[in-house]
């Protein structure tokens, strides 16, 4: 007797190399068809997303709702739940950062050179998407939309593992984006929410060679560390964000103190906030500055030359200099001069981003020339360390390795090239 073995789809095999399996191959075939689709054709699906994100609101802000007193029960961060909270304008921004993607310059397809060998060959480099992407996030659901949108306009399919803290969140935003999608013509298989909060769960992507192209991981040094440690997928990533502000003498001491509160206090949980503060020994205003940040309610950790500016400045250990707060927490030196703040930055700095406030153009140029980060800052905070603030509509992470891309990575690095040779018979000798 003859008898047909049902294959279990994706969501019901509990064997997490077998769920990933099938979902990446799902989302190479769909993202074949999704690169096939005209550019014209992926920016409409992405704003009816965008609209569908705006009329599913109520849904998405109950869901988050679910997930915050769940964090506040578990008595998670404060600067974790400012991540995770979404209210109405986060999500009108969330909804518009979908649509500013979608207007963007598509770039697949576009020709990066072209030349002529002697032999008559004609020689193009064209961006083409990378494929089927993993996208491992922690508390951030607006991350889910950001890159979704990403990897649609350029083409790739998208295998997005959110984390248990806004897993109702995440569900939330995917179920609005795959309605406007598929009403766009995307086939509902190139942007996948994994049906499951097992952590065996993201192994199986990270061995996933052959079916993921490229592992993006957002999220706290824990989880990048692991990524890093374990994948055998390409990663694009950063491990934590040890940003300095490098406050010279000649900088303008009111534009310095504006510059200090807003790079460490706006948002004090994102990977471009400050967390070290370099002062040098001859800017006139030391002790205000120190005292304008405490004041706000930042706790301040200095050098012996900080503490004698301000008795509520507490010592900072070893470990001060080379730790990503994520919080109302700031180290603070005083540095002799520019060559004592670049030799600081080189030992500690993460190689995220770096800023200097100053109004001498020579000294900035030569600070934004040697400070080897991603991003390198003049008279301005870090908190722009954004690819929405770039002009980029959103990214997928900020990259502070030294392949591929670097910084705020969106559209472009979200590509790559292949060579295209066009020839009338030649052979070659």
């Amino acid at each position: 007797m003859n008898q047909t073995a049902t294959r279990p789809t994706a969501t019901e095999t509990h064997d997490p190399t077998e769920l990933i399996g099938s979902l990446a191959r799902a989302a190479r075939l769909a993202q074949r068809k999704l690169a096939a689709m005209t550019s014209a054709q992926r920016a409409a699906a992405l704003h009816l997303a965008a609209d569908r994100l705006e009329a599913s609101a109520p849904a998405i802000l109950t869901a988050n709702a679910e997930d915050i007193a769940a964090g506040e029960a578990r008595g998670i961060a404060k600067a974790m739940l400012d991540r995770l909270a979404l209210d109405e304008a986060r999500l009108a921004g969330i909804a518009a950062a979908v649509r500013a993607v979608a207007d963007l310059p598509d770039p697949v397809g576009e020709v990066i050179d072209t030349a002529e060998r002697p032999n008559g060959l004609h020689l193009q480099r064209i961006r083409v998407p990378i494929g089927t992407i993993g996208i491992i996030y922690e508390s951030r659901p607006n991350v889910t939309a950001d890159a979704a949108a990403l990897c649609v306009r350029a083409g790739n399919a998208a295998l997005l593992r959110g984390g248990s803290e806004a897993v109702h969140s995440n569900r939330a935003i995917h179920a609005a984006l795959a309605e406007g999608l598929a009403e766009g013509g995307v086939p509902a298989e190139a942007v996948q929410l994994l049906p499951t909060q097992d952590r065996a769960a993201v192994g199986a992507m990270l061995a996933a060679s052959g079916l993921i192209d490229m592992i993006v991981p957002r999220g706290g040094k824990s989880l990048v560390a692991r990524v890093q440690a374990d994948a055998r997928v390409p990663v694009l990533a950063h491990l934590d964000g040890i940003c300095h502000t490098y406050v010279h003498a000649a900088a303008d001491p009111e534009m310095a103190q504006n510059i200090a509160l807003n790079a460490k206090l706006r948002r004090t949980g994102i990977c471009g906030a400050m967390e070290t503060l370099l002062i040098d020994a001859d800017f006139p205003e030391s002790e205000k500055l120190v005292a304008a940040l405490i004041d706000k309610g930042c706790e301040v950790r200095g050098d012996d030359r900080i503490r004698s500016l301000d008795r509520r400045v507490t010592p900072a250990s070893a470990n001060d200099w080379d730790t990503e707060y994520l919080d109302a927490v700031l180290s603070v030196a005083m540095v002799d001069d520019l060559e004592a703040a670049l030799a600081h930055i080189a030992r500690h700095s993460s190689g995220h981003t770096d800023a200097i406030v100053t109004s001498d153009k020579d000294v900035a140029e030569q600070f934004l020339t040697q400070v080897d980060s991603a991003i390198v800052m003049h008279n301005a905070s870090s908190q722009f360390a954004d690819g929405g603030e770039f002009g980029l509509g959103a990214e997928i992470g900020i990259a502070t390795g030294r392949l591929h891309a670097r910084g705020p990575v969106a559209l472009e690095g979200l590509t790559t090239y292949k060579w295209q040779v066009r020839g009338a018979g030649q052979t070659r000798p």
